[in-house]
């Protein structure tokens, strides 16, 4: 065993690209067509609501390990999306594919302010940070964009684990890979993927900012109680 480890969800959690993937292809119909989209949110919004692999958390996804594999399936969701509410297979294309290169575009992110802190002071009451969250291939080398990394230890993002939160062996996979920590805490935002999937495999767990979650910092509070 190792010494514990905290395991960080990271969208909503740590950070937040406002608007998410809904926006962000918006965004990137925008650029495609050279000006504002004749379609709004709330016309692909419908068709975003299922079809990414956390909505499929039951299924493993080791086929999807390698990046391009990862982003040609969501591609196709993308697309599908924007025809679906109406925009031309000419712009409905090229904007999906856009979205790998835009969507962990460093910018775009907002780092909580509580976030640093949060881990920093983990850190240095000797525990080791790993963000565990359902994420892009790229959420490595945006946490170390985004400045994060100096008290990250190490990164898994379900694109890579292969399995998605809140799935058992999305948790199992994490915990092995960090050489099985006597003590191991979840912090997430969201109910089901980070806290009841945590302790459905012996995790405790720290919902915050969602109802009626914590702040960060009474989430280390409560680790280190």
């Amino acid at each position: 065993m190792s010494g514990p480890v905290v395991l960080w969800d990271f969208e909503g959690t740590l950070a937040e690209r406002p608007g998410r993937w809904s926006t962000c292809l918006l965004q990137c119909l925008a650029e495609v067509a050279g000006g504002e989209p004749t379609v709004g949110l709330d016309d692909i919004r419908p068709f975003l609501r299922y079809g990414y692999p956390w909505h499929r958390h039951d299924q493993g996804h080791e086929h999807l390990a390698d990046p391009d594999a990862w982003w040609a399936e969501l591609e196709v969701l993308f697309v599908a999306a924007l025809r679906g509410a109406g925009v031309p297979p000419s712009q409905a294309g090229p904007a999906a594919g856009l979205m790998r290169h835009r969507f962990a575009e460093v910018d775009r992110w907002v780092v909580f302010s509580e976030a640093r802190p949060a881990l920093q002071a983990m850190a240095a009451a000797g525990w080791r940070n790993a963000i565990a969250s359902n994420h892009v291939p790229e959420l490595e080398r945006l946490v170390l964009e985004l400045g994060l990394s100096e008290h990250v230890d190490t990164v898994f993002t379900s694109a890579g684990v292969g399995w998605e939160k809140p799935n058992p062996e999305f948790f199992r996979r994490v915990v092995r890979a960090m050489g099985r920590p006597d003590r191991v805490w979840m912090v997430g935002d969201n109910p089901v993927a980070d806290v009841r999937g945590a302790e459905a495999v012996g995790i405790p767990a720290v919902l915050v900012h969602t109802p009626p979650g914590v702040g960060l910092r009474q989430a280390v509070a409560t680790i280190l109680a």
